[in-house]
């Protein structure tokens, strides 16, 4: 389940939950609200989850991207080897060898940044998102705790 969908269910629960006459005090269903918190536990480790699987994604793009260029190596290696019966032919195979290595190098290094920026970008996502929940439990602890102070005292 969503984390914000959560607090936004608690919020609901608090706003919804009826007054003390002449009062800001509010009274609220225990229950409902610490069943809210404990979906929210359950539900910040499956947003960490799903960030590992993004992270277990671009692990896997990567070793394909390094299985590709080794194969390409591999091949353009194995093609040198077969036209060394010529000099010419050979410097030309050992030019297209290190040109296909490159080319691999390079997109390795791009799938990678690719990558990167992707895990970056949704993990930032992801941090915004708990902050902004955290805020909001934050937020809602101290206006029940200030409205729980004011209103004994």
């Amino acid at each position: 389940m969503d984390i914000l969908h959560l607090v936004d269910r608690l919020e609901e629960t608090v706003r919804k939950s009826r007054r003390l006459f002449f009062s800001p005090i509010r009274l609220v269903d225990e229950r409902r609200i610490l069943a809210l918190v404990e979906q929210m536990r359950i539900s910040i480790p499956e947003e960490v989850r799903r960030a590992q699987r993004v992270n277990q994604e671009r692990e896997r793009i990567l070793a394909q991207a390094r299985e590709e260029a080794e194969r390409r190596v591999r091949e353009a290696e194995q093609r040198a080897a077969e036209l060394m019966a010529d000099h010419a032919i050979v410097r030309a195979a050992e030019a297209r060898a290190a040109a296909i290595r490159e080319q691999a190098e390079r997109e390795v290094t791009t799938l990678r940044r690719e990558a990167d920026e992707y895990v970056f970008g949704v993990l930032c996502q992801l941090e915004e998102e708990l902050h902004r929940a955290l805020r909001v439990v934050e937020n809602g602890l101290r206006k029940l705790q200030k409205d729980e102070i004011g209103g004994t005292g």
